[in-house]
C-alpha cells in the first residue's frame, strides 16, 4: 500500500533527483576509517534524501499528525524502508513499531477565558488571538474560578539558591510565569546566557503542577521565547497530546497569554510589566497573589490512540553484551490538519522534518550497503509525537530497545535547511561530553566550522529529540547547518535562516520545492556517518563531561541491572 501510494504520487527515488543539487566535495580520508566506511560514506546521495522528503512532505500525509492517517502512513513508509534495506526489528514483538499510547487534547472554540479583577466588569479575552491553552489532565471539560498569582519566572532551582515559588501557596491558584529564565553572564548562575530546562516552557508547566497549581498562563515575549506569537499559537491550537500511563500531576489550564494580555493584567494590580519582569530576574523578587481571578471554561475534545516510533537496528559484531551501540534519531511526525484554518491549512513539515527523516534513511542505506557488519549494533528510531513535547523520544529514551547504558551515543536530525553545500555545522550542546574532541577533528577533516549557538537563550539543546536520551544519561546532540555555504556570505546564510523561521517554520508554507538543493543535507548526513563510525571503532564509550547536569543519571543508568 505504501509503495503504491508513493508510485501514485510519482515520488520514487529518481523523482527526488529533478532538483539537481550542488556536488558534494569527496568525504576526507584522514579519519583513519577503513576503506569500505568512506565509500559508503560516498554513496550518501541527496537524490534519495530528496524523494523521502518529497513524499513524507506530500498533501496526502496530511502533515503527518500523530495518530492520524497521514502520520500511520509515514510510519509505514519509514518501516517499509527499513525492511527493503534489510535492517532488522527493533520495536514491539519482532515488528519495527515500538507503540506508544497517547490521549489527544483539542481544545473547543467554546473554550473562553476571563480575568476579573476585584471591581467592574470582567476582561473577556480572545481564543488564539489572546490566548491558547491545553487541559493536561485530559479530561472534556475544565472549570476555573481561581486567583492569580505572579510568581516571576516560575522556577524553583536550589542547585542555583533560587526559588520563585518560597513564601507562597499556590495549591488550587494559577500562576502567571514569565517565559525563559532569569538574565545572567555568569555560567555558574543558569549558565549564563545558555538557556538551561528551568527556562524551557514543559518545566514551568510540570513545576506549576508539581506545586498543586490547577493552571498556569505564560507570558509570551518573543525575543524571551525566541519565536513569534504566531508559532506559539498554531502549535497550540492543534491537538496537544500527553502520555496516556503518565501519573505525573497535570495543569487543568496549561496556557500561554499575549504579552498586552499580561500588561493589562498586572495593570489591574497597579503593577506595571516590565518593571516586574526586571525585578523577576533579581533575588529581590517575591511572588504576589494579584486581586485579580481567571474564570476560565475549558472545553476539549479528547480521544485516545496510539501512535508508533519506529526503530529498525543493524546488528554488530560483538561478542557477549554490547557496550557502545550508536543510535540515529529524527522525529517523522508533524502538526497535521489545521480545522479551523481557511485555505491552505495542511502543516506539510518539508524541512521539519522530512529532512530528518531523509537523512535518517540515507544513513539507514549508508550502513545496510556495507559487507561487513560495525563492531557494535547501530540503530535508527524515527519518533512520534515530537511537536507535542518531545513524547515519543521520551517513551524510547525510558523504554530503550537496550539498557541506556549500553548506549554510547545518539546523533539527531531536525530540521535541516535544503540550502546548499555547507561550510559550517551547529552542534550544540556536543561540547559537554567526551566525544566533543572527535566532532571538532571531523569537522576540520571536512572544512566545516563549527559555530557556537547563535542564540543560547532559545535552548536548542532541549527542544530536539536528544534531550529524550541526555535525560536518561545517553551521551546525545544534534547535528545542524550552520550560517555558511559555499558560494555565499555568512549574512545569506542567516538571511535563509530567518526567512524559514519567519515564513514557513511551524506553517502550512513549510513544503517541498524543486529548487530545494539536498546537498546540505548528504553532507550532514555524511558527517553523522563519520561520527558514528568513529564511536564504533573506538576504545572506550562516551562519556559526560565532569559536572554536567545529565552526568547523575548516566552514572545511574551504569548501576542499573
Amino acid at each position: 500500500m505504501i509503495a503504491a501510494l508513493a508510485l501514485a504520487l510519482g515520488l520514487g527515488v529518481a523523482a527526488g533527483a529533478c532538483a539537481d543539487p550542488t556536488p558534494l566535495p569527496p568525504p576526507p580520508t584522514d579519519l583513519g576509517l577503513p576503506a569500505a566506511v568512506t565509500e559508503a560514506m560516498q554513496g550518501i546521495d541527496a537524490g534519495r534524501i530528496s524523494a523521502h522528503v518529497r513524499f513524507l512532505g506530500d498533501d496526502a500525509l496530511e502533515g503527518r499528525g500523530p495518530g492520524v492517517r497521514g502520520g500511520d502512513i509515514a510510519a509505514k513508509y519509514i518501516a517499509t524502508q527499513f525492511a527493503l534495506y534489510g535492517l532488522k526489528p527493533a520495536g514491539d514483538d519482532g515488528s519495527y513499531f515500538q507503540n506508544v499510547n497517547f490521549v489527544g487534547v483539542q481544545s473547543q472554540p467554546a473554550t473562553s477565558f476571563a480575568l476579573q479583577p476585584p471591581s467592574g466588569d470582567a476582561v473577556q479575552l480572545k481564543y488564539r488571538d489572546d490566548f491558547v491553552v491545553s487541559n493536561q489532565t485530559q479530561g472534556e471539560s475544565a472549570d476555573i474560578d481561581a486567583p492569580i498569582v505572579f510568581v516571576g519566572y516560575g522556577i524553583d532551582a536550589p542547585e542555583y539558591q533560587w526559588d520563585d515559588y518560597k513564601g507562597v501557596d499556590v495549591k488550587g491558584k494559577v500562576v502567571l510565569i514569565i517565559v525563559n529564565q532569569p538574565p545572567s553572564k555568569d555560567p555558574k548562575f543558569f549558565n549564563g546566557s545558555t538557556l538551561t530546562y528551568y527556562g524551557r516552557w514543559m518545566y514551568k508547566f510540570e513545576e506549576a503542577a508539581r506545586k498543586g497549581a490547577v493552571g498556569a498562563l505564560i507570558i509570551h515575549r518573543t525575543d524571551l521565547a525566541s519565536y513569534p506569537w504566531d508559532v506559539v499559537r498554531s502549535s497550540w491550537s492543534n491537538e496537544q497530546v500527553y502520555l496516556a500511563d503518565d501519573k505525573d500531576p497535570k495543569l487543568q489550564s496549561a496556557a500561554w497569554i499575549q504579552l498586552e494580555v499580561a500588561r493589562l493584567l498586572l495593570s489591574k494590580a497597579g503593577l506595571k510589566l516590565d518593571e516586574q519582569i526586571a525585578l523577576a530576574g533579581t533575588r529581590d523578587f517575591k511572588a504576589v497573589e494579584l486581586p485579580v481571578r481567571l474564570k476560565a471554561h475549558v472545553l476539549s475534545k479528547v480521544r485516545k490512540f496510539q501512535s508508533p516510533n519506529v526503530v529498525a537496528m543493524l546488528p554488530g559484531s560483538d561478542k557477549g553484551t554490547p557496550k557502545q551501540a550508536v543510535f540515529y534519531t529524527a522525529h517523522y511526525d508533524h502538526l497535521g490538519i489545521d480545522p479551523g484554518m481557511t485555505g491552505d491549512n495542511i502543516y506539510n513539515g518539508a524541512v521539519d522534518n522530512g529532512t530528518g527523516c531523509g537523512i535518517l534513511l540515507e544513513l539507514a542505506h549508508a550502513y545496510s550497503q556495507m559487507k561487513d557488519k560495525p563492531p557494535h549494533p547501530v540503530y535508527f528510531a524515527s519518533v512520534t509525537a515530537e511537536e507535542k513535547g518531545l513524547l515519543g523520544s521520551r517513551y524510547l529514551g525510558a523504554h530503550p530497545p537496550i539498557p541506556a547504558a549500553q548506549i554510547a551515543l545518539d546523533l539527531n536530525y531536525d530540521a535541516i535547511a535544503p540550502i546548499g553545500v555547507p561550510e559550517s555545522v551547529n552542534v550544540t550542546g556536543a561540547d559537554r561530553i567526551s566525544f566533543f574532541p572527535t566532532v571538532e577533528k571531523t569537522a576540520k577533516s571536512f572544512h566545516y566550522e563549527i559555530e557556537p549557538d547563535a542564540n543560547p537563550g532559545a535552548g536548542h539543546y532541549y527542544r530536539s529529540d536528544h534531550f529524550s536520551f541526555a535525560r536518561v544519561g545517553v551521551p546525545a546532540f544534534s547535528i545542524g547547518n550552520g550560517t555558511r555555504f559555499a558560494g555565499h556570505t555568512k549574512e545569506w546564510g542567516k538571511a535563509q535562516e530567518d526567512d524559514y523561521t519567519t515564513n514557513r517554520y511551524h506553517r502550512p508554507g513549510d513544503e517541498w520545492t524543486p529548487e530545494m538543493d539536498f546537498a546540505s543535507n548528504a553532507a550532514l548526513a555524511r558527517y553523522g556517518f563519520a561520527l558514528g563510525w568513529q564511536e564504533l571503532l573506538a576504545p572506550d564509550t562516551v562519556s559526560w563531561q565532569a559536572g554536567d547536569e545529565f552526568e547523575a543519571a548516566r552514572k545511574k543508568s551504569a548501576k542499573a541491572p
